[in-house]
């Protein structure tokens, strides 16, 4: 959770939006919103990350643990940076 809530975090401030903002635009608390970005969310429904990865331009994707990351992760980490 931790590598995910970062990305929301860099992705938000790179949109210049408050944790408040996003936060009502994607249905969730502030507070649940700052609990996803520390990695600290004791629980919270995939639609809920979905739906705020989607404001972002951001998908998830899932990938066997453990596993390098793939040529096109490592393009797109390349570019966002």
């Amino acid at each position: 959770m931790y590598n995910l809530g970062t990305k929301i975090r860099q992705a938000r401030k790179e949109k210049k939006l408050t944790q408040a903002q996003l936060a009502e635009m994607a249905g969730i608390t502030r507070k649940t919103l700052s609990q996803i970005e520390t990695g600290i969310v004791p629980d919270i429904g995939i639609r809920k990350v979905e739906r705020t990865l989607e404001i972002l331009g951001l998908e998830l994707t899932v990938r066997p643990a453990g596993a390098p990351p793939t040529l096109e992760e490592l393009q797109k980490e390349n570019v966002s940076r």
